[in-house]
């Protein structure tokens, strides 16, 4: 039923961000924010993504940068739907990893001083997106700021219970230390706001192969970063058809994949004992 309630606003966005002339898309607002937006793909995704990247130019107010990490085999099939979009604010780099962790690993090494926001790469953003989410960081700068988020939550003997119990409400009590930003809706990450290890690829791909937003949650604790739900959230983006085809959380969620993934970082980090604990 959901997907029919939004197909009406799904086309009519696509329609409008479509017919938008690349002139006005490609040209720096009149504010600007210092921010590097940075996403990543699959092939999949590749023919219905210039729609995304069309609701990123289109914000009230321009990022610095927007960046797209794609494998380096889909550089000679780049729609050029996509490609025309490249300019001052937009850029195609290629990495030759597959995993989703693309999103924010390169951008944290090509940028390790500036505020990077990532987001994914089967919605179209509302025009307030990148706006609200700095207005959030200028009143928390040290903080992970994340639209959308979920709660660790722990069992009598302080074990983390299965994944999908994080979803709800917290159980116990709230913790600062247990929210987990949740990537679709738009995370932003201040400098150094994670551990050293984040980018090591040889840690993420065996510990959290196909859980980027588990593994930057362990990053930050690990970093003793608090992360924190939006308090000024824009509407719910609005979803493309047809691209939910292929996605991770149907494993992640369906055969509780994310569950065994934060077991194996529990077990390599500790990370339980570093979340509850007062000081």
């Amino acid at each position: 039923m959901k997907i029919i309630k939004e197909l009406p606003i799904s086309l009519f966005t696509r329609c409008l961000l479509t017919l938008m002339p690349l002139s006005k898309l490609k040209r720096v607002k009149s504010t600007q924010v210092p921010v590097i937006v940075s996403l990543t793909s699959i092939p999949s995704r590749i023919r219905t993504l210039h729609l995304v990247i069309r609701s990123l130019l289109n914000q009230d107010t321009s990022p610095k940068k927007i960046v797209l990490w794609l494998n380096e085999n889909l550089k000679p099939v780049i729609p050029k739907k996509l490609k025309k979009l490249e300019g001052d604010l937009f850029e195609i780099k290629y990495s030759q990893l597959t995993c989703s962790h693309r999103k924010l690993i390169h951008s944290l090494q090509e940028f390790p001083n500036e505020i990077i926001v990532t987001c994914d790469d089967d919605l179209m953003y509302r025009r307030n997106w990148i706006s609200l989410l700095y207005k959030e960081h200028q009143k928390f700068p040290e903080n992970i700021i994340a639209n959308q988020t979920s709660h660790i939550n722990f069992d009598d003997s302080n074990k983390p219970l299965p994944f999908k119990k994080w979803r709800k409400e917290f159980i116990n009590k709230f913790n600062p230390k247990a929210l987990v930003p949740i990537g679709a809706w738009g995370i932003l990450y201040p400098p150094n706001s994670l551990h050293q290890e984040t980018t090591n690829i040889i840690l993420f791909l065996k510990y959290a192969p196909k859980a980027d937003d588990l593994w930057f949650k362990a990053m930050a604790i690990l970093n003793n970063t608090i992360s924190r739900q939006a308090e000024n959230v824009p509407k719910e983006p609005i979803p493309i058809g047809g691209t939910q085809k292929i996605a991770l959380k149907r494993d992640n969620l369906g055969l509780d994949k994310n569950t065994l993934q934060w077991a194996k970082l529990e077990e390599k980090y500790s990370l339980s004992a570093l979340i509850l604990n007062e000081d």
